[in-house]
């Protein structure tokens, strides 16, 4: 909502520099993003919340200022002279749904001048966002943002039998709406007809077919009150907002109908010329029953955790517009004003009092409670797990779970879980893995510039398991561009599939898991199948890992290699970790002895690693690659593998005879188990 500072000053006397201003409004609740300049005039760009459609407006807005500085608010007082015939003589109103429908206030006018608004009037609509159409729209636009209640005109003439009739839209029924739109309409929706069609989508946008032109001589001026549901269901069904609609679905002050279309009247008079007909049609089935609320020092103190003075809490409330009176020793009976729908509860009043008392006069402090201190589980786990992630250079990422149904498909066959009421089809169905999101997080970094990243991200994922929902907790991982730059000490480095495999044993390591291996993957739909494995630790299965694949690169529009990991960490924080063991180093020398093996194609390092180990020779200490060949003369389906086994004793030296034991026993199981073969 934008405020011009001079238009406010109309209704209220501003004795503080408008920097002041803005920072006292902030604090009180009442945010004000941005100060402008446009066209000579000061702006104020207010963020107003939802519950406050009553500071969508300059008197709102400056009934705040009255109440922040103690000075009286103007009060609105339209002058309007009256011509001797009676507007019910030349037309109607019936409302056929008031509950949809609570009040309709019609003024006719008669001879008036269509042409362009007044420099003052259009400059202040221009400078608020609002385009200049003519003298009679302008002059409710103007209302509009002065008052903050929307008014509408037709063209009288247009009105079959110059009847207004607020009714349920027919089974479909169709308008063309100010925009040139034809919309076709359903029964819940609410027009406003004349005898024979709709003319207006109440609320929302009037119809092309009464609009006024500079043909027009005679007008029917609309204020009125429509139920904020209703008019929240049309906008977003016909998918049209507009002013009105913003301030409708919010829930408007019903008593402020009459003086809003005064308030109206007494412009266009000014600027249209002509006269207004005698006495307004005021139909209202439906009156405004303000609620009556008890405010208790007792709850003050409790809630607010501070007492306020007698004189304090009366200023306040009534500067807002409540009704207020004694009752009693400590409490007040309040009234609530119409165009303070959202106050219903004593909690309420509290918070008007704390807003302009002032939050900084109030104590800090926490609330007591007998709730016990819980730990949240695995919490050791997760911090330490942060610790070691962020240590190997990657950031933390926060995404949202919903997604879209197209790009789960590309990640996982699962179902996943769909919303009933999506607030759009890009964020419908909530994902089942935590690779989609951070694919996004990734593709949204790369297309800005950001080409080296790394990210984690500690969430949720969900879905539905042969007719069951789940949700199960992951670890994600996600990184692309180079692991270091060009230096005078070090050439460039591009991140690849082992970079992601020791960021991935380093979450795996610090618990007691049988030996981690890796194996190709059964579903490589996401990623290369060859730059991709699964982390496995015995029957478990905990990670998944790999190279993003060509296709579904292409669909996030990624054009350099990504690299993703998840991690099951619900399987995972259920292992007990590791306990830390101390054992002096050997005072006695290491022997390597080197295995150039020829291998099968289907046999992985892992795999030949684990075949070792399972000989349970304590004196191995260290099993790792060194080289690998393919080519001639190694014969084809085969390739060659140099291993490097490390022996050493914590008792003694070893002997080249101890030394040649074990090395017979891992090529005899090698040769059993894997059908390798010593290269000559």
């Amino acid at each position: 909502m934008k405020i011009v500072l001079d238009w406010l000053k109309e209704f209220v006397e501003v004795r503080v520099a408008v920097d002041k201003l803005r920072h006292d409004l902030t604090m009180c609740g009442v945010t004000v993003e941005t100060l402008s300049e446009v066209g000579g005039a000061t702006l104020l760009d207010l963020d107003i919340t939802t519950n406050r459609p009553d500071l969508l407006s300059h008197v709102g807005v400056a009934r705040e200022v009255g109440v922040l500085y103690d000075t009286p608010l103007k009060k609105i007082s339209p002058r309007v002279r009256e011509a001797a015939e009676a507007a019910s003589s030349l037309a109607r109103v019936d409302i056929e749904d008031p509950d949809l429908c609570h009040r309709y206030v019609a003024m006719v006018f008669r001879n008036l001048q269509i042409k362009a608004a007044p420099d003052r009037i259009r400059k202040r609509l221009e400078a608020c966002g609002i385009a200049s159409i003519n003298n009679v729209v302008d002059v409710t636009n103007y209302v509009l943002l002065e008052l903050g209640h929307p008014t509408h005109a037709f063209d009288l003439d247009t009105l079959a039998e110059r009847r207004i009739i607020v009714r349920r839209a027919r089974p479909g029924e169709k308008i063309t709406t100010l925009d040139g739109v034809e919309r076709t309409l359903k029964p819940h929706h609410l027009v406003i007809a004349d005898a024979t069609r709709a003319v207006a989508l109440a609320g929302v946008m009037g119809g092309a077919d009464t609009e006024i032109s500079l043909r027009t001589r005679h007008v029917l001026l609309e204020s009125a009150w429509f139920d904020p549901l209703t008019t929240r269901r049309t906008t977003k069904e016909l998918g049209l907002r507009t002013e009105a609609s913003h301030r409708f679905e919010r829930g408007m002050d019903p008593e402020i109908a009459l003086v809003a279309a005064r308030r109206c009247a007494e412009l266009i008079v000014e600027v249209a010329g002509g006269e207004v007909l005698g006495g307004a049609i005021d139909v209202y089935p439906r009156r405004w029953q303000a609620p009556k609320l008890t405010l208790r020092r007792s709850e003050i103190l409790r809630v607010l955790g501070a007492d306020v003075p007698d004189e304090a809490i009366e200023r306040i409330l009534r500067g807002l517009g409540f009704n207020v009176a004694g009752a009693g020793r400590d409490a007040w009976r309040v009234t609530a004003p119409p165009w303070r729908r959202d106050v219903t509860r004593e909690v309420d009043l509290l918070e008007e009092l704390a807003r302009h008392y002032g939050y900084d006069k109030f104590p800090a402090h926490l609330p007591a409670t007998r709730a016990a201190v819980v730990r949240q589980p695995h919490a050791e786990k997760e911090a330490d797990l942060r610790r070691r992630l962020e240590a190997l250079g990657y950031d933390e990422a926060i995404s949202f779970s919903l997604v879209r149904p197209e790009d789960i498909r590309l990640f996982s066959p699962v179902e996943p879980i769909r919303l009933v009421n999506p607030l759009s089809e890009e964020n419908s169905v909530l994902r089942t893995s935590g690779l989609v999101s951070m694919a996004q997080t990734l593709a949204r970094n790369l297309n800005r510039g950001e080409r080296d990243v790394r990210f984690y991200e500690i969430g949720k994922a969900y879905g539905i398991e042969k007719g069951q929902r789940f949700e199960r907790r992951v670890l994600t991982l996600g990184a692309s561009g180079r692991l270091r730059e060009n230096s005078l000490h070090e050439s460039t480095r591009e991140l690849n599939l082992f970079d992601l495999k020791g960021a991935v044993e380093a979450v795996l390591g610090p618990y007691e898991l049988a030996p981690i291996r890796f194996e190709p993957l059964n579903d490589t739909s996401a990623f290369d199948p060859v730059l991709s494995a699964a982390a496995w630790a015995g029957k478990d299965g905990f990670a998944v890992l790999g190279q993003l694949s060509k296709g579904v690169a292409a669909a996030f529009k990624l054009r350099q290699p990504v690299w993703l990991a998840e991690v099951e960490l619900e399987a995972l924080y259920a292992q007990p970790l590791r306990g830390r063991r101390y054992q002096p180093l050997s005072r006695f020398p290491a022997v390597e002895r080197d295995f150039s093996l020829l291998l099968e194609d289907g046999v992985s390092f892992g795999a030949l690693r684990a075949a070792i180990e399972r000989l349970q020779i304590p004196e191995i200490i260290r099993i790792v690659p060194v080289d690998r060949y393919r080519g001639a003369p190694v014969p084809a389906g085969r390739y060659s593998l140099l291993v490097r086994v490390t022996f050493q004793s914590a008792e003694q030296t070893l002997t080249d005879a101890q030394v040649n034991a074990f090395a017979e026993r891992i090529v005899r199981t090698l040769e059993s188990e894997l059908n390798a073969r010593l290269r000559a």
